[in-house]
């Protein structure tokens, strides 16, 4: 028998959890709304000093075009002017010559700024709207949690195990944080402050060295450039853009031939039945799962190659994931500690909340099987 009171304990301390895990999500969701709003300000300000400089670049080439020509009058017509005029007027054209020049790299430094702000922006704001959505979808499991426990003697085991895959759910959540925070800070933060540094060091070249500006200019092109790859490849860590705007099979063969390039581990990818948009939480689901079987089999399998099928069914689509590597005994690995068995928990856990089945065929020296059923009519409207 279930200690009600122990239970009712843990249901409590879990809406805890989840009631802290909510109020960080809104903390994270306004500070990134405080930084837009200072960014966005930051961008109109630049902006408006593009236009302005913009204006006076305009307004002083056409001065300099003038004193040009009264230079080449001046020199063509040398015996009406005086040497003292002729100096004048090139002390003039050079003048705004130099003048010029320094408008020009001033507007050309804040054209830089402003596409690095507006980047920053959009980020923001995907933050924020990301954040928000977390935010509703952490408030509706609460409200599940506070106003939907009912008829407690008969689904006693059905809450304690809800209660152990929140606190799943929440430990996962926590380290993805910490993996991406440990991501940005390894790769992207520390390549913005190299970005900084850099551009400081432009600034003072432009006032004794001028003519290397244009090589360390080049040099920060270059860390903008892995810095945008970092955030492209941790973006697409967290949620492929592409599995939204083109389904399953297209980032699937993206996720595969990048997976293949970078570990030197050949996959073998078929699709069969009539291609089509699966509903999004299927989708999601069948890429997480091919996405950690396949790092599991590079982990764990010592496998030389892969084989992945998707098959598409009326009503229903197969994934199949196979490996040639070590297998191993499934019955002790389940029963494993949880660390070491929580990517097979957690695949079992996705595929059940559509109403899918998985299995996994696999022993010692003869490869692993992964097959998973999802339907498509349980609920779900196809994309």
């Amino acid at each position: 028998m279930i200690d009600i009171t122990a239970l009712d304990r843990v249901v409590k301390n879990t809406i805890l959890a989840v009631e802290k895990g909510k109020e960080q999500i809104y903390d994270i969701a306004e500070n990134a709304r405080q930084e837009r709003v200072r960014v966005k300000s930051e961008l109109e300000k630049v902006k408006a000093e593009v236009l302005e400089v913009i204006e006076e670049v305009d307004r002083l080439d056409t001065e300099e075009k003038n004193a040009r020509r009264k230079l080449m009058e001046v020199s063509k017509n040398f015996q009406r002017y005086s040497e003292e005029d002729m100096q004048a007027a090139y002390e003039h054209a050079r003048a705004l010559q130099i003048k010029l020049g320094e408008l020009r790299e001033r507007e050309k430094q804040l054209r830089l700024r402003r596409d690095k702000l507006e980047v920053s922006f959009r980020n923001l704001e995907e933050t924020v709207r990301k954040a928000e959505d977390l935010v509703s979808q952490v408030g509706a499991a609460l409200t599940y949690l506070k106003h939907d426990l009912r008829d407690l003697s008969t689904r006693l085991e059905e809450i304690q195990n809800r209660q152990v895959l929140g606190i799943r759910v929440i430990r996962a959540q926590e380290e993805e944080r910490k993996r991406v925070a440990r991501e940005i800070h390894d790769g992207p933060a520390q390549s913005m402050a190299n970005l900084v540094l850099r551009a400081e060091i432009c600034e003072k070249l432009l006032e004794v060295d001028p003519p290397s500006v244009k090589k360390e200019l080049q040099e920060l092109k270059k860390m903008v450039k892995d810095s945008l790859q970092d955030v492209r490849k941790i973006i697409f860590d967290l949620r492929p853009m592409l599995l939204d705007d083109l389904g399953i099979v297209p980032t699937l063969r993206k996720f595969l031939a990048e997976f293949t390039e970078k570990h030197n581990f050949p996959v073998d990818f078929t699709v069969t039945g009539q291609e089509r948009r699966l509903p999004p939480p299927a989708e999601v689901t069948l890429f997480r799962i091919a996405q950690e079987a396949l790092n599991n089999t590079l982990k764990h399998a010592n496998a030389h190659r892969g084989v992945m099928r998707l098959e598409f069914l009326p009503g229903r689509v197969n994934l199949l994931i196979a490996d040639d590597g070590k297998g191993f005994d499934f019955s002790k690995a389940i029963n494993a500690t949880e660390q070491d068995t929580f990517g097979l928990m957690g695949m079992r856990e996705r595929v059940e909340l559509l109403e899918g089945k998985i299995g996994i065929k696999t022993s010692p020296g003869k490869g692993t099987q992964i097959i998973v059923q999802i339907p498509l009519e349980a609920g779900l409207k196809e994309g």
